[in-house]
């Protein structure tokens, strides 16, 4: 009798482990997949559609985008070994699990993917690299391009030609660059070179970005400087990427789910360091005509009309150390119509709760079980 009760206290030892694994798999894998399945490419409205631009041909079809902001991989200085395994882990599976489902041809990640890049030596700067190669692979034909924000180079003020460069070579992350996408033309531009101060990065980027104007104008007719050999064949109104939002008072106006917390959404945006100047926002909208803006820096979501049919959104922090309430972009992109959709990552707090909820349940039924093995009938019986 004794051995079956020993026995008997092994099968539930078990059933508490096997208990404990389902519930951390589900946790930590399958919720990626029970959420993001919920997500869904956008539908086109053809009554959106742009009348001065040509539709793409039946041949082509619609570039799928996903837009994320704000992974800040922790360093040695501010993040503990903990966080950091658990924050990347959790970037790792959600990115990995959209890969799986959704497929988009291209990613674009706008700015601080580092949370030390400005600080860390070559060597820890090298490291970074390979982690983030490592949790953001993509696809054989899915193509990955990196914004720089401020944790990446540093704001304004303490950017080197080092510093610059070393982020730019190692992310293949100019200043300024223009990828088209079966007719399609996104435009990215680091945020800290727009101070029009004429500094080492500011000029060139200036540079760069009326070029780029200039290809435009030329693609859609206008203009006498312009030949044959013109870098972009069919005009579409680009879509502008970069780290900082373009210039608003603050983020009272922003009416999202993930939005941030009424406390600080009054609080004033300094221009320059929470938002981008007026100047540099007034100088982009003129230069470029863009009909979309995607953004970050600020780990919070936000959507802003600007000049009635510019629509700018501001991209949350994709890392839960920032946000309870993760989320990211989907983007369906032709060159006369697009549409965006938002997609929310697992709750950490709801995640977090299923762990205690669970626990609690599992512990409670095997003392449940257990107090029903040690009556004073069955003790008396063992005796």
């Amino acid at each position: 009798m004794l051995r079956i009760q020993r026995h008997s206290y092994k099968y539930y030892l078990m059933k508490l482990l096997c208990s404990l694994i389902a519930v951390s798999f589900f946790c930590e894998y399958l919720i990626y997949y029970v959420v993001i399945v919920q997500c869904r490419w956008p539908i086109l409205d053809p009554s959106k559609a742009d009348p001065k631009i040509p539709a793409a041909t039946s041949e082509e079809k619609p570039v799928h985008a996903m837009f994320l902001a704000d992974t800040h991989l922790l360093g040695s200085k501010n993040g503990h070994w903990f966080d950091k395994l658990r924050r990347e882990w959790q970037m790792y599976r959600t990115f990995q699990t959209v890969m799986a489902i959704h497929r988009p041809d291209v990613v674009f990640i706008l700015g601080d993917v580092f949370d030390e890049g400005q600080w860390c030596s070559s060597d820890e700067f090298e490291g970074y690299i390979s982690r983030f190669q490592s949790m953001f692979s993509v696809p054989k034909n899915t193509h990955l391009y990196v914004v720089s924000g401020n944790h990446d180079i540093g704001f304004h003020y303490v950017i080197t030609p080092y510093l610059n460069q070393r982020f730019t070579t190692g992310m293949n992350a100019p200043s300024v660059r223009r990828i088209s996408i079966r007719g399609n033309h996104f435009v990215l531009v680091n945020s800290m070179a727009l101070e029009g101060d004429g500094c080492f990065l500011c000029r060139p980027t200036e540079v760069a970005v009326n070029k780029i104007s200039k290809h435009l104008k030329c693609a859609k007719g206008i203009g006498s400087d312009c030949n044959k050999n013109n870098a972009i064949k069919r005009y579409s109104r680009p879509i502008l990427l970069q780290h900082f939002p373009l210039y608003r008072e603050s983020d009272e106006i922003c009416d999202e789910l993930d939005e941030a917390p009424a406390e600080i959404k009054d609080i004033k945006f300094r221009e320059r360091w929470e938002c981008l100047s007026r100047e540099a926002t007034e100088q982009l909208l003129d230069i470029l005509h863009p009909r979309l803006v995607v953004d970050g820096h600020t780990h919070h979501g936000c959507r802003k009309i600007h000049r009635e049919d510019i629509l700018e959104v501001t991209v949350p922090s994709f890392s839960w150390r920032n946000k309870d309430n993760p989320s990211f972009l989907l983007g369906i992109f032709t060159p006369n119509n697009y549409a965006i959709s938002k997609c929310y990552m697992p709750v950490e707090s709801t995640v977090i709760s299923i762990y205690i909820i669970s626990g609690i349940c599992i512990f409670a039924y095997l003392f449940y079980k257990l107090r029903q093995k040690i009556t004073p009938h069955n003790f008396m019986k063992l005796h």
